[in-house]
């Protein structure tokens, strides 16, 4: 698959590298989970200028440094590291050193995998930083997957590396638009359906686009299909993902993702579903240090609110825990096409809840709203109210207020009126509303 989109993100990196190279070098921290595009990102920003990419495996530090001298001898005239070099100090120090005679960009990809080679490396690597960074002109490029390290490397007040980074780039998934583009690339002729597949299983993240496109896989069957296969890629990609982040206790908050994932989403369902488990501890946690889950409250709802939901923040990995988690034993028993027929039968309902996060993603790219939520009321019979998306304009005047449906004829123009002129007496009675349907056809 061809390089799609990211020019914000390379015109930043392209910035810094400006300075590095005219005034004095430069870092930049780069993050965002695995498959998101960080490494095809930094090759691209480098295509013309010169790079010493080193990857850092979990392994011995000696062995790491002398595959780092053969990829840097092979790249720098002004340098010559050593076969015998043991110390990745001593290695980002020449680095440093050549940084005076030459302009180069140096990408430390899986940077926080020194944390368990050598945790002392970070203040090494301070030092050395401190001493060269003005007489430089090296673009220092760490990189990393994990988040919760990475964000603890630079961006606690008590780590040595806290403050040295001149820009931080959290990658994100593709666009909406982006999707589009590629899937009329590898299908000009594409449906909605088409599309809406395509989200709900990737949720925009590029490695998993690029497997479905480069095998042909263009439509709900074929999507599905593929990932059930014996082989499939996405079978253990939940596991891959979290493990390294949890550590040994991830089967706990395994099981609060399954429950999210299913419907279980309030303090209250989750907290019977764990039983003794320290639930409240689990979802703080699940939320603000590794941001996989976000609270949903009704617009306009005061922080301290009772009425909470909450929901994984990564469509991927909603999906990943609806199914090949829920239904872990199929996959254990082989049982794959079963597996395959559950999804299929399960996907008009699945994808119906998708759609409504589609828009509320397209209305933000937008940059038309300065508040996308929803709203809702919990009591009993009449009273009961939901309205799937409620959009405040950026004039502060105009809420769109919006019914999501898969298809136009099932939408009830009668009840929806109900709930428009219920939210408009209870949070938007000084807003002109404009009310609509969304369907797939308007995606």
């Amino acid at each position: 698959m061809r390089f799609y989109d990211r020019k914000a993100e390379l015109m930043q990196l392209e910035r810094r590298r400006e300075i590095a190279f005219k005034d004095h070098s430069q870092m930049t921290v780069l993050t965002g989970r695995r498959r998101i595009g960080k490494t095809m990102l930094i090759r691209k920003s480098c295509e013309n200028c010169t790079m010493v990419y080193l990857f850092v495996s979990r392994g011995n530090e000696a062995m790491l440094c002398n595959s780092f001298a053969k990829v840097i001898n092979d790249t720098l005239k002004s340098v010559f590291v050593p076969d015998n070099t043991e110390s990745f100090a001593d290695v980002f120090e020449m680095l440093m050193r050549a940084g005076r005679m030459e302009k180069f960009t140096l990408v430390i990809d899986e940077f926080q995998e020194f944390f368990y080679i050598n945790p002392t490396l970070y203040s090494k690597i301070q030092d050395i930083w401190d001493r060269y960074k003005d007489t430089t002109h090296v673009f220092f490029v760490a990189s990393g997957s994990v988040y919760t390290l990475m964000t603890r490397i630079f961006q606690d007040a008590r780590e040595p590396l806290y403050g040295r980074c001149d820009s931080i780039i959290k990658l994100k998934p593709f666009a909406t638009d982006v999707l589009k583009e590629v899937l009329a690339d590898y299908k000009p002729d594409y449906t909605k359906e088409d599309l809406l597949a395509l989200y709900a299983f990737t949720g925009g993240v590029p490695k998993y686009v690029d497997l479905f496109m480069q095998n042909g896989c263009t439509d709900v069957e074929m999507m599905i299909d593929y990932m059930v296969q014996p082989d499939s890629p996405f079978l253990d990609e939940g596991n891959a993902l979290l493990i390294q982040e949890f550590g040994r206790k991830y089967g706990n908050y395994f099981a609060v993702l399954a429950d999210i994932a299913c419907g279980r989403n309030t303090l209250s369902e989750l907290g019977k579903s764990m039983g003794e488990t320290n639930i409240a501890g689990h979802i703080r946690r699940l939320e603000e240090d590794y941001e996989l889950i976000a609270k949903k409250r009704p617009i306009f709802a005061k922080e301290g609110t009772q009425t909470v939901r909450f929901e994984i923040s990564d469509l991927f990995l909603r999906f990943w825990f609806r199914y090949f988690v829920k239904y872990r034993s199929l996959v254990e028993l082989a049982n794959y096409k079963s597996l395959g027929e559950l999804i299929k039968m399960d996907y008009p309902t699945y994808s119906g809840l998708v759609l409504e996060m589609y828009f509320r993603q397209k209305m933000a790219e937008s940059e038309e709203y300065i508040n996308i939520g929803s709203w809702w009321q919990a009591k009993k019979g009449k009273d009961a109210c939901e309205v799937d998306i409620v959009g405040i304009k950026t004039d502060d005047k105009t809420a769109v207020v919006a019914e999501v449906k898969r298809q136009r004829k099932n939408f009830k123009p009668d009840e929806f009126a109900r709930k428009v002129e219920l939210v408009r007496n209870k949070v938007l009675a000084h807003y002109v509303i404009d009310a609509v349907c969304l369907t797939m056809e308007d995606m």
